[in-house]
């Protein structure tokens, strides 16, 4: 979808669809909204009210070069903000497609930077969809070929906001394509492949260790894994460098790679295995991340970690009971083969401390157990250190993501005991989200360090007014976000 800066008068803009955003109870709607009476007709007859994402349409409207004139519910107008507005862009692209409508101009009144970077990020998600195996010959019929956001001047401040916004909702709609893949499609050394090529158009460097390069470093909570699929696994890492560094702070991304996940031989029910494929989410997440910050610059080093496996059963496949040595050293006994996300990541938390880095986030449908306690709204956020998940909330509040901290008391560590290793992979059924990130932990400390359970919030089984049904790209905008905020007080 081609996006443009319009400074033309609005009542020149010869598009398919022009539209305004109209709040509740608003007594002073836009006035290209009126239409010699029409809007307020609309309220009286109560066709439409302003709710957020509503929509009506006018056709041929006076005066105006476009052939619709669309006006959308904003909501209440003291209640608008960035959240709002990338939502509405979103809706006005979902609610247009499929009704003869390829070019849409939006004329926005709010527009200060935040508001546009989020109208754009907002046009650009609400134009995915997850049809890319869709044969139907009228798909074309439904896409939207452009999105104008008319300005009453394009300033150098608005073009960034702009171009800030464009970049990021590319990079979160990269994330959405990679975890829309089937398993067929996409395994690790797929994933990896794709890691490189994203690198290499951005101007990142990638390396990836292959199984060879693993067990001479002695990951074999990684590999444990793996052995049982016939697709070997990577560890794909992924290097941003700025020019000049504001400090020796180095942020480390991780993310759950497996590419899909059968449980291995504490095998999933066969109910909706077939999205397992999404437990790569926070894998991908990191490579969006990673190349929407290789265009934005932030001044601190980024390094993306991706162990990326496929958790299949064979003759040699990881059994309960198994124990493996970690590439800390510690010693973990595998109770049940399905917990084996933390098992990769323990291995990449190591080898991203090792190679520097001083602050920590990963990123993991991890736990079932997470969207017992909080829905799908939220994501799950555990940490060692208070003062950097205050730092990540803040960047999640900016970026529109909604996070929420779970508690990682000492005694909730009680629940991982095993009497035949350092430590087992599971903690029970109590708590499993908060046991599952005191494993990680165990690996993190004493580096600062946030891990996010998004596995209720990477994906939708219904499709919203401004998502569709699919993956969300969760955690790429609060990735982003944080890198670019960063400070030396960290």
């Amino acid at each position: 979808m081609q996006l443009i800066i319009e400074t033309t008068p609005v009542s020149q803009l010869a598009v398919d669809a022009l539209a305004v955003i109209c709040f509740e109870a608003d007594a002073n709607p836009p006035a290209v909204a009126d239409q010699a009476g029409w809007l307020q007709e609309i309220f009286t007859a109560g066709e439409f009210s302003g709710k957020l994402y509503e929509m009506a349409i006018l056709h041929r409207p006076q005066g105006l070069a476009a052939k619709r004139l669309a006006v959308i519910g904003g909501g209440k107008r003291a209640s608008f903000a960035t959240v709002e507005a990338r939502r509405v862009a979103g809706a006005l692209v979902r609610g247009l497609k499929g009704k003869g409508v390829h070019s849409i101009a939006l004329v926005l009144e709010q527009a200060d930077s935040a508001t546009i970077t989020a109208v754009v990020e907002g046009a650009l998600l609400g134009a995915w969809e997850a049809d890319k195996y869709k044969s139907d010959p009228k798909k074309n019929d439904k896409r939207i070929d452009s999105f104008a956001l008319c300005l009453s001047a394009s300033t150098a401040e608005a073009q960034n906001a702009f171009e800030r916004g464009r970049t990021i909702g590319e990079a979160q709609n990269l994330t959405r394509d990679l975890v829309n893949e089937p398993a067929n499609k996409l395994t690790p050394a797929d994933l990896a492949d794709a890691a490189r090529s994203m690198a290499s158009s951005s101007g990142l460097e990638c390396d990836v260790l292959d199984t060879a390069a693993m067990t001479k470093l002695g990951m074999g909570a990684l590999l444990g894994v793996a052995q049982g699929s016939s697709n070997p696994p990577f560890l794909v890492v992924i290097k941003y460098r700025p020019a000049n560094p504001i400090s020796n702070d180095h942020l480390a991304l991780v993310g759950k790679g497996v590419t899909f996940d059968t449980g291995g031989i504490s095998i999933k029910p066969s109910d909706g295995m077939e999205k397992m494929k999404y437990d790569m989410a926070g894998a991908a997440a990191v490579i969006g991340a990673m190349r929407a910050l290789a265009e934005l610059k932030p001044a601190i080093p980024v390094t993306g970690y991706i162990p990326t496996v496929e958790n299949m059963l064979n003759g040699n496949a990881q059994r309960p009971g198994d124990i493996v040595t970690s590439l800390a050293g510690k010693t973990i006994e595998v109770l049940n083969t399905d917990a084996e996300g933390r098992l990769i990541l323990a291995d990449a938390l190591t080898y991203a401390i090792r190679n520097g880095a001083t602050h920590l986030v990963d990123a993991a449908t991890l736990t079932g157990a997470i969207g017992v306690a909080l829905g799908h709204y939220n994501m799950g956020a555990f940490t060692n250190n208070e003062a950097f998940l205050a730092r990540f909330m803040a960047a999640a509040r900016i970026a529109g993501e909604k996070a929420w901290q779970l508690p990682m008391d000492e005694e909730y560590k009680d629940y991982l005991k095993s009497a035949f290793a350092d430590l087992p992979n599971i903690g029970g059924r109590h708590g499993g989200s908060i046991t599952a990130a005191w494993f990680l932990r165990e690996f993190a400390d004493p580096t600062p360090w946030v891990h996010l359970d998004i596995a209720a919030t990477a994906g939708l089984d219904e499709g919203k007014a401004w998502l569709s049904k699919g993956p969300t790209g969760v955690a790429v905008r609060s990735f982003v976000e944080l890198a670019l905020d960063w400070t030396n007080s960290a």
